[in-house]
């Protein structure tokens, strides 16, 4: 629903190459390899090189390999510097990206702070990773279920937008909500409640995000996503379905985070629909009591 608008063991080792015979000089050693197994008459018995309580050799190499792999996945998987660029996105000549980045550990921290009215995160990098993680948390903030009333919108609209953007775009909500009929349309009442016994449900699904322009402070970020709407309970006459939008964020640095100037919506694309039966009001209700919304990072 439109709102507005990452020293081997394979030599012969201390042999000398330029001699051809005699005896080995002091000091040096030559090390012959005889024929394994029972093919050598000669071969004096095998003994077994690992002393008792002693781990062999290739133990000991297994164990440190191990030592190391393990050591080099906690470095790379370490917080990366907040304030530095991503240099594993490919761009064209007009800046867009021309391929999708999957959402690969970068070994960039995620943002641990959060809005203390809405709990919206904040925070986010001063990157195209972290412009794309603003851009998918503003996504869900403003399909939620708090944006149809009057205190929880303005909270939103207020921890997301840039200052000078979010005034005028809260008076246009507020206009919207109030002389428009979205809240009897969406089988609410005049302050944004749901029927007694019923639940309300408004929820943002990104599945994906794409940088459309990068640079000197600004950034578009493009967010696929999937809508679960409508009004759970038995006897709902609006039943919660499923749509497919692509919002689109004109992001602006503001003191320190990404905050949103424009915001733009258009339908799809939308998958084709699969023969799956569709769930009962009471499990959908307590699908969405039950199962919390994510803190979306690149």
């Amino acid at each position: 629903m439109s709102l507005g608008g990452d020293d081997g063991y394979g030599g012969d080792y201390g042999q000398d190459p330029n001699r051809t015979g005699g005896v080995p000089p002091r000091g040096h050693l030559t090390r012959t390899r005889l024929p394994e197994g029972d093919d050598d008459p000669f071969a004096p018995p095998r003994r077994g090189t690992t002393r008792p309580g002693k781990p062999s050799r290739n133990l000991v190499t297994v164990v440190g390999v191990v030592v190391l792999l393990i050591a080099a996945i906690a470095f790379a998987n370490r917080g990366g510097d907040k304030t530095s660029s991503d240099s594993d996105t490919n761009h064209d000549s007009s800046g867009t990206s021309a391929k999708s980045q999957t959402t690969a550990p970068t070994g960039q921290r995620p943002v641990e702070g959060k809005d203390a009215a809405t709990g919206i995160a904040s925070g986010f990098a001063n990157t195209e990773q972290g412009a794309q993680s603003a851009a998918a948390n503003y996504a869900v903030a403003l399909g939620s279920s708090g944006m149809f009333k009057a205190t929880s919108r303005r909270q939103i609209v207020n921890a997301i937008y840039a200052p000078d953007a979010a005034s005028t775009r809260l008076k246009r909500l507020d206009e919207a909500f109030s002389g428009n009929k979205i809240l009897p349309n969406a089988g609410l009442d005049s302050n944004g409640n749901p029927p007694d016994g019923m639940t309300f449900v408004s929820r943002t699904n990104p599945v994906g995000t794409k940088v459309e322009k990068f640079g000197g402070g600004t950034a578009r970020i493009a967010v696929w996503q999937s809508l679960l709407f409508g009004i759970a309970g038995e006897g709902s006459t609006k039943p919660v379905s499923e749509s497919w939008h692509t919002d689109t964020f004109e992001l602006q640095w503001t003191k320190g985070d990404w905050k949103v100037t424009k915001y733009t919506q258009k339908d799809g694309p939308a998958p084709v629909g699969r023969d799956q039966a569709a769930a009962s009001a009471e499990d959908m209700a307590n699908a969405v009591e039950g199962f919390g919304g994510f803190t979306y990072a690149r």
